[in-house]
């Protein structure tokens, strides 16, 4: 995370945040240490716009050479949440991350006592107020505008995927392999060559790194027949596929 005109220290990366958030509205809410850079910019700037960069750097969950997948940047304005707004922030972070109240989620529903930051302050809500975005990844780069960015819903198997491939790796691997039997003319250069590596997993699909003859990577994209909603049509998505490669 940087901040324009702010100074941070090389150990900001110890001070990442703890737990984020996406509102209804769009906006991003994190839960950050409260003696961190961030925390201290945000309080220092009270009414001020304080303009911020979040980088998102997304990395595969199995390991392999080059598991960087795609990088993603949010620009907004960066504000403490504050008073009431703060135990509706707290209650949807606590919602969607179980283990907030461990990270000391509950310091968040704290009022605020007027006198500045409390000494029981260990976390601090911010709100990051989306401006603009852009994402690198896998699949190409694009902007994203802030309507769309507050409008999206998040993949279904966003938060079993790290599970998944790595399952599918361990357990399944000479069946992700003969995947490459539906790679066409491409299937003899490959079926014989180093791993096939499940790289990602959507709704939509699994994309797998395999090497050719030349020892060289490459991803192949394998589409399912229908988007899968739950862990249960993936399973059976996953079956017609390894059926498929015979």
């Amino acid at each position: 995370m940087s901040i324009p005109g702010i100074e941070v220290p090389d150990e900001l990366g110890a001070h990442e945040p703890a737990a984020r958030t996406v509102t209804p509205e769009g906006d991003v809410l994190l839960l950050v240490p409260g003696g961190s850079p961030a925390a201290r910019a945000a309080a220092y700037a009270q009414h001020d716009d304080l303009a911020c960069v979040m980088e998102i750097t997304d990395v595969a969950p199995v390991a392999m050479p080059h598991r960087i997948r795609g990088r993603a940047w949010i620009s907004g304005w960066l504000t403490p949440v504050r008073n009431g707004e703060r135990a509706a922030g707290a209650a949807l972070m606590a919602e969607r991350h179980p283990v907030g109240e461990l990270l000391g989620l509950r310091e968040a529903l704290l009022p605020d006592s007027g006198n500045g930051p409390s000494p029981r302050t260990l976390w601090t809500l911010l709100r990051l107020e989306v401006a603009e975005a852009c994402v690198d990844d896998l699949w190409g780069a694009d902007d994203v505008e802030p309507e769309q960015f507050a409008v999206a819903d998040p993949d279904p198997l966003a938060a079993h995927e790290a599970d998944l491939l790595q399952h599918l790796h361990s357990a399944h691997s000479d069946q992700v392999r003969g995947l490459c039997a539906l790679l066409g003319d491409r299937s003899s250069l490959v079926c014989t060559h180093g791993q096939a590596i499940p790289v990602a997993l959507d709704r939509f699909g699994l994309r797998v790194r395999f090497t050719d003859a030349s020892g060289r990577p490459f991803d192949a994209r394998f589409d399912f027949p229908e988007p899968v909603r739950t862990v249960s049509e993936l399973r059976r998505a996953m079956h017609l596929l390894f059926d498929a490669a015979g």
